[in-house]
């Protein structure tokens, strides 16, 4: 006889899942990604650790899964503001804005996303999450580019150079020792928006 799970297993195992998800991200948030070990994953789960292997057969599998699902709610919120109504000019101090504000206010995670030193798995995930960024900000650009308001640049090119920038910028006060408080925060999103829309708009004459 073939066993077949019910309705009710299956949203058990789901909801499991779900919740060794949640207790890994919470523990990168603290402390990185040395922090994930499954282990400490498990406990924090309230499961075995054989539990969390059922899902992942290894930390770096689950750690990468931890990047796509965070990036894939972070490019979500790019791509809202890329389709909004605005200008290019203010889409883009928007979107800036808002991915330096949210790496600030969750700077551990944010860390480990953009700079912490990972598996080779995690590192291809994360430069899909870049790029999928930056494909967010090509789309601002190329409309502004349409509409007259940015030079004729390459858009993609561009797009990359723009994550580039406000993601090295964020590095330093991301890092787990540095320690900055609510002011220097704003100076520095300022800055940073400051920097990346004079490089789209073009220097000043």
């Amino acid at each position: 006889m073939v066993y077949r799970r019910t309705e009710s297993a299956t949203q058990r195992l789901a909801d499991k899942r779900a919740r060794i998800l949640k207790a890994a991200r919470e523990l990168v948030a603290e402390g990185g990604w040395s922090a994930a070990q499954v282990d400490n994953v498990a406990v924090k789960a309230g499961v075995a650790t054989g539990t969390v292997y059922r899902y992942w057969s290894a930390k770096a599998e689950l750690c990468a899964e931890i990047v796509a699902s965070v990036s894939s709610r972070e490019v979500s919120i790019a791509k809202a503001i890329a389709d909004a109504d605005g200008s290019p000019v203010e889409k883009l101090q928007s979107a800036i804005r808002t991915f330096a504000s949210r790496a600030l206010r969750g700077r551990r995670l944010a860390y480990a996303l953009i700079a912490e030193p990972v598996d080779p798995e995690v590192e291809t995930v994360r430069l899909d999450y870049r790029a999928q960024l930056a494909h967010c900000f090509e789309r601002i650009l190329r409309e502004g580019i349409m509409r007259g308001v940015f030079p004729r640049l390459d858009p993609a090119v561009a797009a990359a150079c723009i994550v580039g920038a406000f993601m090295e910028a964020l590095v330093g006060p991301l890092a787990p020792a540095k320690g900055t408080g609510a002011r220097a925060d704003r100076h520095l999103i300022e800055q940073i928006t400051q920097f990346c829309l004079r490089a789209s708009v073009g220097a000043p004459e």
